[in-house]
């Protein structure tokens, strides 16, 4: 992707989660308290917690959820190294799908890291 993409990417999501809340909010706000009772600081980090979901995506080959899960993750402290490995997982689960969505997620990260400098 183009540089800025995976950003606006990130936007289009917010922008379309925001329109589904408003359609459908009783799902929506029970899908919600779904999300934040299971990223939660516990046992395991919300860093630990964003780069499980990040795996997840990758296998399971969601895009949008892959930009979210990577933005999400480098947030709550995410090295660039520790995106890698989780790639690597990923991969081993999804096999040659998930190499192809697994660089995107690493691209993602490169992106949102150097916005953040």
């Amino acid at each position: 992707m183009a540089d800025g993409q995976y950003r606006a990417k990130l936007q289009d999501i917010r922008a379309n989660a925001a329109r589904l809340y408003k359609a459908a909010p009783e799902p929506m706000k029970a899908f919600q308290s779904l999300v934040s009772v299971a990223t939660k600081d516990g046992v395991l980090s919300v860093r630990h917690k964003e780069l499980i979901a990040l795996a997840i995506a990758i296998a399971t080959r969601c895009e949008g959820c892959i930009v979210h899960h990577v933005d999400a993750a480098r947030r709550h402290g995410a090295a660039r190294e520790e995106v890698a490995e989780t790639i690597a997982v990923a991969v081993e689960m999804g096999g040659g799908p998930a190499t192809v969505y697994g660089a995107a997620a690493l691209a993602a990260f490169d992106e949102f890291a150097s916005i953040a400098t």
